[in-house]
């Protein structure tokens, strides 16, 4: 079992930036694949960024914020990033983070897709305001 904390959200600004972070309870590296999520009350949830931990080559972003966001891993403070830049009101939305202990063989779909449902632990959120 792991738990994951986020942080990091709050009222910005159009054009502004965050950086959010999901701190773990447990070694990054035990997570093969982490990503971030996001959802306004009544829509699916969104994914907009994934990646595998170990061959962190593999990177996924969903087309909307592709080139505002990145995500990051830092192995040793045991947290996962999510840097939000050039934000636009309709960024508000409550953001998840969310690991998976393992995602060999899951196509590109799958790390974004289906409203998570691939990923196994989630955090309680952490809410962004773009105004």
């Amino acid at each position: 079992h792991v738990q994951l904390v986020e942080s990091g959200g709050g009222p910005v600004q159009a054009g502004g930036s965050l950086r959010l972070s999901c701190a773990a309870s447990r070694e990054i590296l035990d997570m093969r694949c982490i990503g971030w999520f996001r959802q306004i009350p009544g829509k699916e949830r969104e994914g907009l960024a994934a990646r595998r931990t170990v061959e962190t080559g593999r990177t996924f972003y969903a087309a909307a914020v592709e080139g505002r966001f990145t995500i990051s891993q830092d192995n040793a403070e045991r947290t996962v990033y999510l840097q939000m830049n050039n934000l636009a009101p309709e960024d508000t939305a409550m953001y998840y983070c969310a690991a998976a202990p393992a995602c060999m063989g899951w196509v590109p779909g799958e790390y974004l897709g289906a409203g998570g449902s691939q990923y196994t632990y989630w955090g309680q959120g952490t809410q962004v305001t773009v105004s």
